[in-house]
């Protein structure tokens, strides 16, 4: 692998005009792609094989009028003057406003708090005590996040229009949702990444290769996600996932080989000589380049391992991604080579390669080597300070609540937020979360006793409020119900009723009913989730393990690199409950609304936090592994290797924690919270494992850390990451062209 990355750098570095031709090639036909073949992103939330999804389904298809999968909003009344909202004042506020919301673009139905049935009885909402509550229901022809910016105006303007006529108006729903916008939180990253490649280089070229070619890589990824919408469904955040990981590996691998090749450049010492400088490229794409290659393939796993959780958007996030890494990887190894040709000598300061000729830069020790060694003198003191720090940031896992996010969990200055409170006081919590009965009739069953039988047996279940009338389709094949819960819709009781109805319906013999409903999808999410966790960890750490096993050829080195993974994850989950869901310095992360844990979150942060860290620990074991490997006793090769990589490492991760802590700033919760997860994981793994507890731990082990059996050192494929091969093959090489001199000069 070595000998292959060598001479793909050294190639690339001499043919950088070929090399750069190539991927103008690949960017123009990207992006000719994307302009042509782009067509709407998918906003649909689909979770095959659920029986929510089933229920969503056979609801569309049996009761097309209910317009199932139409995006709807909740337009809430309070009265202002404690008058009961049917009073003249107040009613004639509400029915101008019905009137204007049925002339809406894009409009279904609209159901007044005042509207009746057939027979005359009221089937609108309006609060049964004081009647000083009520709620229009509207519903539109089209999803909510497919709907015209003409019909999102209209309903901003309808409601801004009721203003100061005594009554307050709120307005809920999925007709408010948007796209999340990340465009500025990215830009922060960059910049505050920037910053920390111009002290770590020294040189404002350098610093800026690693940045150019990182943005590169997002922009080829996101053009690469338009032009798969002609052929594909992709949900919207699919790219946000991609930009986030693109942009910290894109980074962190551009650095490694740049920093690996300006060393090596140093070393030698001739700076301005064209071969040296591509001998130089190439031992470091040859040596570093292979740490990429395989960080760049633990991350990958980690990544695609996501498809197991069975959540298809989810899947297109981690496969979007995925390709997003492998695209920094290609270009970390060709086309960062083919720049550093072009950039030549002034990869350097005039003051640096002033210094290099002097013989001074990069003067030893340094501080990574002085920490490296200060570990191996207290690796039990270091050890302990670090796992026990760990554990208590980890505490506040055990109290980790996991949800969705429905209206509750937003801002208390958001009108959706004041919408939702408003209907738990004047209905019951229950009715933001109703649950939809939805009944596939056997043959020759009548669908008037259908609905009066499930009417009565739903009655008998604790945990529901109301039981609404049971209606067959037109075709008589189907019957739906409404279902008012008691309970909140992210209540662990609402979670059991939805439990409780499907057993008691499992039994029913007139039909085959499910339960659907935004409430229950989300709980058949969280489901597949839990299920899903332990096999996906399998997996994941299972081939990771084994990539580790084939870099170190070690079995120690793996291990103990996982069970560091392990404390970081559950740090990162510690420090995540204790500001989003205690809310602890809330107000300084920018969180709204403390509350549940998303659901999906723990298991995007052990594919994420796993790939991450599996970098650090093979860019530092590495150079740790080539010293021993050269003869270093264990603890100096510590020392060695920390000495060489620390720095880097360091700069690599306040990279990595630059971009993702720009993300708390967004407004879309998930992503604050995801940016401040992986933030909190890259410093507790980085720092505090990968810099303090796994050399610690090394120290301890000696030479046993790196025993194999011998049996499988044998069988196991020598991929040569440290570069011994390669060094054998440069030093053969160097051997015959002396000897060709020699033979020359007789």
């Amino acid at each position: 692998m070595a000998t292959f990355l060598y001479r793909l750098g050294r190639g690339s570095y001499r043919l950088r005009w070929l090399v750069l031709a190539v991927w103008i090639l690949i960017v123009g036909g990207v992006g000719a792609a994307a302009a042509t073949l782009q067509q709407e992103t998918n906003p649909e939330f689909v979770l095959p094989g659920t029986e929510s999804q089933e229920a969503f389904d056979l609801l569309e298809e049996r009761f097309p009028q209910a317009n199932a999968d139409g995006g709807s909003a909740q337009i809430v009344f309070e009265s202002e003057n404690g008058e009961p909202l049917t009073a003249d004042s107040n009613a004639a506020v509400i029915d101008d406003l019905t009137a204007v919301m049925e002339d809406s673009p894009e409009i279904a139905s609209v159901t007044s708090p005042f509207a009746t049935g057939p027979n005359g009885e009221p089937i609108g909402m309006l609060s049964a005590e004081d009647q000083t509550i009520g709620v229009m229901q509207v519903t539109y022809s089209e999803p909510g996040m497919e709907l015209d910016e003409e019909t999102i105006t209209y309903l901003e303007d309808a409601i801004a229009d009721t203003e100061d006529q005594g009554v307050r108006v709120e307005v809920s729903g999925d007709v408010l949702q948007s796209i999340p916008e990340t465009g500025a939180t990215e830009l922060i990253g960059i910049g505050v990444a920037l910053i920390v490649l111009v002290v770590t280089f020294g040189a404002l070229l350098a610093a800026g290769l690693p940045i150019i070619t990182a943005v590169l890589g997002v922009m080829l990824t996101t053009a690469g996600i338009l032009a798969a919408t002609s052929f594909m469904n992709v949900s919207e955040s699919t790219g946000t996932l991609a930009s986030m990981i693109g942009l910290a590996v894109g980074i962190d691998y551009a650095l490694f080989i740049l920093s690996r090749y300006r060393n090596e450049l140093a070393k030698d010492g001739r700076v301005e000589d064209r071969q040296a400088r591509s001998e130089a490229m190439g031992r470091a794409v040859g040596t570093a380049g292979s740490a990429v290659f395989f960080a760049g393939l633990t991350v990958i796993v980690a990544l695609l391992g996501l498809s197991v959780v069975n959540i298809p958007f989810l899947t297109e996030m981690a496969v979007a991604a995925a390709v997003t890494v492998l695209i920094a990887v290609l270009i970390a190894v060709t086309l960062l080579p083919a720049f550093a040709g072009f950039a030549g000598k002034r990869i350097f300061t005039k003051r640096q390669r002033r210094r290099i000729d002097e013989g001074v830069h990069n003067a030893k020790p340094n501080g990574g080597k002085r920490w490296g060694g200060f570990v191996t003198r207290h690796p039990i003191l270091v050890a302990l300070v670090g796992i026990l720090g760990l554990g208590a940031l980890a505490y506040p896992a055990t109290d980790l609540e996991l949800g969705l996010p429905d209206g509750g969990s937003m801002s208390e200055e958001s009108s959706q937020r004041q919408a939702y409170d408003l209907i738990s006081e004047g209905f019951g919590a229950g009715f933001n979360g109703q649950l939809m009965i939805v009944g596939d009739l056997e043959d020759g069953v009548d669908p008037i006793t259908a609905a009066q039988n499930i009417t009565t047996e739903l009655g008998d279940i604790d945990g529901i409020a109301v039981v609404g009338q049971a209606v067959p389709n037109e075709a008589g094949d189907t019957v739906m119900v409404t279902v008012i819960p008691e309970t909140a819709p992210a209540a662990e009781a609402t979670n059991q009723l939805v439990h409780d109805i499907r057993g008691v319906l499992a039994d029913d013999t007139d039909a085959d009913w499910a339960v659907t409903g935004a409430t229950a999808l989300n709980i058949d999410i969280s489901d597949n989730l839990n299920d899903a966790l332990l096999p996906y960890m399998l997996i994941v750490v299972g081939l990771a393990a084994l990539i580790l096993l084939l870099v170190f050829r070690s079995i120690l080195v793996p291990l103990t690199a996982t069970l560091g993974f392990m404390l970081s994850v559950f740090a990162a989950l510690g420090a995540l409950v204790a500001v989003f869901q205690w809310g602890w310095g809330a107000e300084l992360f920018n969180v709204d609304q403390p509350g549940p844990i998303m659901s999906m979150m723990p298991i995007l942060m052990i594919g994420l936090v796993f790939g991450l860290a599996m970098d650090y620990q093979i860019f530092l074991f590495t150079r740790v592994r080539e010293a021993y490997v050269h003869g270093a006793d264990p603890k100096q090769a510590i020392a060695e290797g920390y000495g060489h990589s620390s720095r880097v490492v360091v700069a690599a991760a306040l990279i990595m924690i630059s971009v993702f802590a720009a993300f708390i700033f967004s407004p879309e919760s998930f992503i604050a919270a995801m940016g401040f997860a992986l933030a909190a994981a890259v410093i507790f793994d980085a720092f505090v494992v990968r810099m303090a507890i796994i050399p610690a731990v090394m120290a301890l082990l000696g030479r046993a850390a790196w025993w194999i059996p011998k049996w499988l050192d044998r069988i196991l494929p020598n991929v040569d990451v440290e570069g011994e091969k390669l060094q054998q093959h440069l030093a053969k090489d160097g051997a015959e062209d002396e000897r060709e001199l020699v033979g020359a000069s007789k």
